[in-house]
C-alpha cells in the first residue's frame, strides 16, 4: 500500500530561490513540449521519444533511506523522468517522501516514475554487498577501502582492546566498526585494494515473491530487470515467478551487458518472452561499465560504443534504448560525437529501418554514481547533529544541490544550470 503524502515544509523565505529555479525549470517542460501530442503519451515516455529522458539511478543495492529521500527530492525538482532505486519497501517509501516534498516546494514539478531494480542472477555485480570482520584487520592497517569507497560505507576506528581510544601500541589495538550494509551498493572497489585479502563480495538475488508485492504499490511505476546476459532460463524464471504483477507498473526495462555479436540474440530472446504478456511499454538499459560514472571522463566511452553498435543493427529489438553504466558529465559530448544525441536517423543516413522520425534512437541517459556523487558532496556538508538531515530545512543546500544536479540534467533536458 502506498505512504500516504508527506506533509509539506514551511514555504520558508530563504525557500524562494529554490522556488524559482525548479520553477524555471517546469516552465521549460511546458515550452518543450508545446506543439506536440501529447494526448497519447505519458510525459515520460514522450521524452523517451524525444531521447531527453533521464533517470536517477540511486543503486540497486543502494538501501540508505536518508540519503534516498534527499536525492529523490533534489532530482525531482531537477526535472529527471525517473527514479530507479532497491526493490525494498522501505527505500520506495524514502523516494516517494523525496518526490512529495519537492512537489510541495513547486508543486508545478513533474513527478518522476519510481523504478525497482531486481536481478535474475546472483553473478550480477549490481546485487552484492562487501563484507569482512574487522577484527580480523591489522590495527596498523591503512584502511584503503575506506579511502577508495565512494558510498562512505566503510567505517573503521582504532581502538584499545579495554575500549579506550588507542594511542600507539599495535598490540592492544583492534580495529572496530566495517561495511554499513545498508550504504554498500557493491562497486567492488574496495576487493581489490585490500592488502590483506580480508573483503569478500556476498551476492544475492532480489525475492520475486516480494516484488511482485511491490508492484502492486500505487506509487511504484516501472521495474528494471538486471540480466547478466548468460542464460535465457533464468530471465524466464524470473518473468514467470512475477506474473501478472508485471502488468501493475507502465515501464518494464532490461538492463544488460555488452555481450559482444551475442547480445542482439540475447536481446530478441528476452523480447519474444516479454511479449507473451507484457501490456506497457519496453526500454533497454545500455550498461556499459557498471558503477563507474564517477571514475572519470574514459568511463562513458563504453556506454557509448554500446550504443553505436546497437544502434547500427537493423533487426535490433523493438523499445526504447537508454545509456547506462559509466555515465557522467561527458556522456552527452560523447553522444553528439557519434552522431546519437536525440538523433532520429543514423549518421549519414535518411531512415533507419525500425525507427521512424518520430523517435530518437537513444532516448536518454541515466546516471548513477556520478548524480549521487555530485549531490552527496553537499549533503555530506550539512550538520547531522540533531538525527536524520532532511536538505529542505537547510534551503542554501538545497540551492547548491539543485545547482550541481542541474549541471547534469540540463544538457540533456535543454536547459541550463542555475545562475546565483
Amino acid at each position: 500500500m502506498a505512504m500516504a503524502p508527506f506533509p509539506p515544509p514551511p514555504l520558508l523565505a530563504s525557500h524562494a530561490a529554490v522556488r524559482a529555479a525548479a520553477s524555471r525549470v517546469a516552465a521549460s517542460r511546458r515550452i518543450r513540449v508545446a506543439g506536440e501530442d501529447c494526448h497519447h503519451h505519458p510525459p515520460q515516455v514522450a521524452a523517451l521519444r524525444r531521447g531527453d529522458w533521464v533517470k536517477l539511478i540511486c543503486g540497486a543495492s543502494f538501501e540508505d533511506a536518508a540519503d534516498v529521500r534527499n536525492l529523490s527530492l533534489v532530482y525531482t525538482l531537477a526535472g529527471v523522468d525517473c527514479i530507479d532505486c532497491a526493490a525494498d519497501a522501505s527505500v520506495v517509501s524514502a523516494v516517494n517522501e523525496g518526490i512529495d516534498v519537492a512537489a510541495s516546494i513547486v508543486p508545478e514539478v513533474q513527478r518522476p516514475w519510481v523504478m525497482v531494480s531486481v536481478n535474475d542472477d546472483c553473478r550480477d555485480l549490481h546485487f552484492r554487498k562487501a563484507e569482512f570482520d574487522p577484527e580480523d584487520c591489522p590495527p596498523d592497517c591503512s584502511k584503503p577501502c575506506d579511502k577508495v569507497c565512494p558510498a562512505d560505507a566503510i567505517s573503521l576506528k582504532r581502538v584499545m582492546v579495554g575500549g579506550e581510544h588507542a594511542q600507539s601500541d599495535p598490540i592492544c589495538d583492534k580495529l572496530e566498526g566495517g561495511v554499513i550494509m545498508e550504504r554498500c551498493y557493491g562497486c567492488g572497489r574496495c576487493l581489490s585494494v585490500c592488502p590483506y585479502d580480508r573483503i569478500r563480495a556476498m551476492p544475492y538475488v532480489r525475492d520475486p515473491a516480494t516484488t511482485a508485492e511491490l508492484l502492486k504499490r500505487s506509487d511504484v511505476d516501472a521495474i528494471e530487470i538486471h540480466t547478466t546476459g548468460k542464460g535465457i532460463d533464468m530471465f524466464n524464471t524470473l518473468w514467470n515467478s512475477l506474473g501478472e504483477s508485471i502488468n501493475n507498473v507502465k515501464l518494464v526495462a532490461v538492463s544488460l551487458p555488452n555481450a559482444g555479436a551475442s547480445t542482439i540474440d540475447f536481446m530478441n530472446a528476452i523480447y519474444t518472452i516479454m511479449q507473451s504478456n507484457l501490456e506497457g511499454y519496453n526500454l533497454w538499459q545500455l550498461d556499459g561499465r557498471p558503477m563507474s560514472g564517477d571514475i572519470g571522463r574514459g568511463a562513458t566511452r563504453e556506454t557509448v560504443s554500446f550504443a553505436v553498435d546497437l544502434t547500427s543493427v537493423p533487426d535490433r529489438p523493438l523499445g526504447f534504448y537508454q545509456l547506462a553504466g559509466g555515465t557522467n558529465l561527458y556522456t552527452v559530448d560523447c553522444l553528439k560525437k557519434a552522431g546519437l544525441f536525440k538523433a532520429r536517423t543514423l549518421p549519414g543516413t535518411r531512415t533507419t529501418e525500425k525507427v521512424g522520425s518520430q523517435e530518437a534512437l537513444i532516448g536518454g541517459i541515466a546516471y548513477g554514481g556520478y548524480a549521487r556523487k555530485i549531490v552527496g558532496r553537499v549533503l555530506r556538508k550539512i550538520p547531522s547533529e540533531l538525527g536524520r538531515v532532511c536538505i529542505e530545512d537547510h534551503p542554501g543546500y538545497l540551492l547548491e544541490a539543485l545547482q550541481e544536479a542541474l549541471s547534469l540534467v540540463g544538457p540533456v533536458k535543454g536547459y541550463s544550470a542555475l545562475e546565483t
